[in-house]
């Protein structure tokens, strides 16, 4: 688990100062070591950085002012293989083929056997190397033999190419930014902003998506000419003529015809759970678990103490998770496994509230809770977590999915739209129901955000001309039913936003997130099953919670959905201190015309639905995201 950066000038020689202030920006995903790799007519050299141990500065030339067309960085955090034969960026035997890595692969013991069967031979026991090999026998069918998170880039000076890959769900981010200066790529977007070829503008259609998402849609990002590599996808760079192709490596199965009985599907899941838990407990470094209370987390507890019987287990408290903090302890001395409670009082949370909104790269809607997830886990000493993240999409697990049958019903009736011509709340609100012609609409609709109608409203008309609001774009196939909403489900809510926001709040305090849910396999087979055996339309999760039966205790398992997240409407209502901040960001917001001061006064003053907090964040969030990345 990584940081990676790096550029590709396509017609001259740039100061490795790029380099330097790029992979310097990303310190906090590896504080262990560090460690580059330039090229420039025809010559390649390794360097260490300030940063790097002792032994690699030993190795290689510490790296100082000099010019390269490529240069790419790299920050570690050592997890397998602590020694330094780990170090990246690694170089094959011929010093043809090098490559940059972000992730852990969990099927690499797998993969060396088959590697060591066809002659290959290894100085180390990373995963790194594996891909490395990997790639010298199999080249780019390579990716879709990878069982695990990663984001990573190669050069081939053998075949005259540059490739950037990313996981099949896109676990491990990977931005860049294309123009006709060259390609510069890296783990996180402030890293690009260190780079002379990037400028900070705002992309407003990437705004626009967050708006009514709450994340923005891959591959947008906020940022004008900056996007995301898509997951399961691979870039190839022609180092001639700097052609960029892109390929797609791995798509969702389609649910089978196959006649499979809910009592096979239960044991299967079951099976590949394990296999998942006992792959991601590997680790040269303490592992713990992180218990929500709810089912998800709690069931990998469960499993994961007859692979690890001393595994730690610990639950983050914050106000109104009594009853969350409840189960998971009583779920802990259920197993016999070691727990602790770590409480966020509200000073706590605000205490660096500004700095971690300012460290998440777009506007967002929530206090992140999993930031002192992960403090509380460095402090502690685990450099590794296991999550629970991943379920709720692949499972149905979210209480709007329970709605879907009766909107595909209700859809029927959206021919009465034209005829709202009332301008009440509710009349809006009714309207924007009605408005939702296609299951990416209900998807949308699902996510508790801004209507596009509120933000037609907020935008400046100068501003709202020049954005595409035309979605069908980001639209999936569009199979009525589940199966369409799972496609959304997996690309959208969990790739564009839940694993993007774990990354980022994990590798703020230096720790990994893993998540046992999201194995190739399980994924596959969960994928392929019948909709009727994944979704009921009753109840949220029914065959996890079928699996879960026979290891979790009544309460956990009969527990309501909730989400892992700080009650930041309590605080708007009841800090004083969180108001105030409030009010003096939204009147420094006002200033920048970007949206109506009207609109923003209007929505703070009258909040009355359960969920118009959330507008008022992203605003907020948007106006420290804009801070933080576009005033000097």
């Amino acid at each position: 688990m990584c940081g990676i950066s790096g550029y590709y000038s396509f017609h001259k020689s740039i100061s490795s100062k790029n380099i330097l202030e790029m992979n310097q920006a990303i310190r906090h995903r590896g504080p262990d070591d560090e460690g580059f790799w330039l090229y420039d007519h025809d010559q390649a050299t390794s360097f260490s950085g300030n940063d790097s141990t002792l032994k690699i500065k030993e190795q290689f030339p510490l790296l100082q002012d000099r010019n390269s067309e490529i240069a790419l960085g790299f920050r570690r955090l050592s997890i397998i293989d602590l020694s330094e034969k780990g170090h990246q960026p690694m170089l094959s035997e011929d010093e043809k083929i090098i490559i940059t890595f972000n992730g852990e692969i969990y099927n690499f013991k797998k993969l060396r056997n088959e590697l060591e069967a066809a002659g290959h031979s290894f100085r180390s026991h990373s995963d790194t190397e594996v891909i490395l090999k990997a790639y010298q026998e199999w080249g780019n069918s390579t990716f879709a033999k990878l069982d695990g998170m990663f984001s990573l880039c190669i050069v081939d000076l053998i075949s005259h190419k540059l490739l950037l890959a990313r996981d099949r769900v896109g676990m491990k981010p990977l931005f860049y930014h294309q123009s006709e200066k060259g390609l510069v790529w890296a783990s996180e977007i402030k890293v690009l902003l260190k780079n002379e070829f990037v400028k900070p503008e705002i992309n407003w259609n990437g705004v626009y998506t967050n708006f009514l998402f709450q994340t923005t849609l891959a591959p947008q990002t906020c940022f004008q000419d900056i996007l995301s590599l898509e997951p399961a996808s691979f870039m190839t760079i022609d180092l001639k003529d700097q052609k960029i192709t892109k390929e797609k490596f791995w798509k969702l199965p389609s649910p089978s015809s196959e006649n499979i009985s809910e009592e096979e599907a239960v044991r299967k899941v079951d099976e590949l759970l394990s296999e998942s838990i006992s792959e991601q407990l590997y680790a040269d470094v303490p592992v713990a678990v992180m218990m929500s209370g709810g089912i998800d987390s709690t069931l990998i507890a469960s499993k994961s103490k007859p692979f690890n019987a001393n595994i730690k287990t610990y639950t983050i408290s914050y106000p109104f998770s009594e009853e969350e903090v409840k189960n998971a302890s009583l779920a802990a001395e259920h197993f016999g496994v070691s727990h602790e409670v770590k409480e966020v009082s509200d000073e706590e949370a605000l205490e660096q509230l500004k700095e971690n909104i300012q460290h998440f790269e777009e506007p967002y809607s929530s206090f992140e809770v999993l930031i002192n997830a992960a403090k509380y886990a460095h402090d502690k000493d685990f450099k590794v977590v296991l999550s629970g993240n991943g379920a709720d999409e692949l499972f149905a697990g979210y209480s709007h999915t329970l709605k879907l049958k009766r909107w595909l019903l209700m859809k029927n009736f959206n021919f009465i739209k034209p005829f709202i011509f009332t301008k009440d709340k509710f009349s809006q609100r009714v309207k924007n129901y009605f408005s939702q012609d296609y299951l990416f609409d209900f998807f949308r609709q699902s996510q508790i955000s801004m209507m596009p109608l509120e933000v037609k409203n907020l935008i400046t008309p100068a501003i709202y001309n020049t954005i595409n609001t035309d979605l069908s774009r980001y639209h999936g196939l569009e199979i009525k039913g589940y199966s369409g909403y799972f496609e959304y489900d997996m690309k959208y809510s969990l790739s564009s936003h839940h694993v993007f926001r774990d990354d980022l709040s994990a590798m703020k305090y230096s720790v990994e997130f893993r998540y046992p849910y999201l194995s190739n396999n399980l994924i596959d087979y969960v994928a392929a099953l019948p909709e009727h055996i994944r979704f009921n339309g009753i109840q949220n999760k029914p065959l996890l919670r079928k699996t879960a039966e026979k290891y979790l205790p009544d309460s956990v398992l009969n527990m309501p959905k909730k989400g892992f997240s700080f009650p930041v409407n309590y605080f708007i209502k009841n800090e004083k201190k969180v108001r105030d901040f409030i009010v003096e960001t939204l009147e420094s917001l006002k200033k920048r015309n970007f949206f109506s001061t009207a609109v923003i006064d209007e929505w703070w003053n009258h909040q009355e639905h359960e969920y118009d907090w959330v507008k008022i964040w992203q605003l907020v969030t948007f106006e420290l995201w804009y801070q933080k990345y576009f005033e000097k």
